[in-house]
């Protein structure tokens, strides 16, 4: 790559960092306008910015709300690659079921971790909150999802998402099946027979990684 690319990909890498949406939806913007590998820009300024916060937010110099930011920002970046992606060869490292389980309305979690999956090249397929087993069933068996991610934030619904998990498995999903939110840990996730517990967002970007690498192609 020539500098001068070099430096207007740091800017946009930079801009993430700083929480800029409209500055990052700007240059990606103009970026493509240049004429700039679609892949280039994805990889090397909005993936990669994203893959900081989530070390700088695992080694405890960023926090949750500065990390929702930054994810805010880099979608600005990506809702305007979006559309030029989806017409060219461009595939996503995987692609990831999400939802919030039967009974829980909560979604910040969720939606950052979202956010945190798209910046690490993921496909997301969000069914939103109070998802029903078989919705999610349905949604790996469609999209052929290489994991389910299962978000719960209530006590009450924990139960609900062990539910998720048999459905998932009686039908023969055989991806991975991540599970997260406050009142989880991983001795959970084993009782309930999920793949894996995230604690944070950068921590299941990690988890889905690993199961890209386990098993890339998934079915039901």
């Amino acid at each position: 790559m020539s500098d001068q690319l070099d430096d207007r990909l740091d800017e946009i890498y930079l801009s993430v960092l700083n929480y800029e949406s409209d500055r990052v939806a700007e240059l990606v913007r103009k970026e493509v306008e240049y004429g700039t590998d679609i892949n280039v820009i994805l990889n090397d300024a909005l993936i990669a910015a994203m893959g900081e916060v989530g070390d700088e937010f695992s080694n405890g110099r960023l926090f949750v709300p500065e990390m929702l930011l930054a994810a805010t920002a880099m979608r600005s970046g990506l809702d305007v690659l979006r559309p030029l992606l989806t017409g060219t060869t461009t595939k996503p490292i995987g692609r990831i079921v999400i939802g919030t389980v039967k009974g829980d309305m909560h979604d910040i979690g969720k939606n950052l971790v979202g956010m945190m999956l798209e910046g690490g090249g993921f496909e997301l397929i969000d069914l939103g909150v109070d998802v029903a087993a078989d919705d999610f069933v349905s949604a790996a068996r469609e999209h052929q999802a290489t994991a389910v991610a299962l978000s719960a934030l209530l006590t009450t619904t924990m139960p609900n998402m062990r539910k998720a998990v048999e459905a998932l498995k009686r039908a023969g999903y055989n991806g991975g099946i991540m599970v997260g939110g406050a009142p989880l840990n991983a001795e959970f996730a084993a009782a309930i027979g999920a793949s894996g517990f995230a604690p944070d967002a950068p921590g299941a970007v990690r988890l889905a990684r690993r199961f890209v690498a386990d098993s890339p192609a998934a079915i039901v």
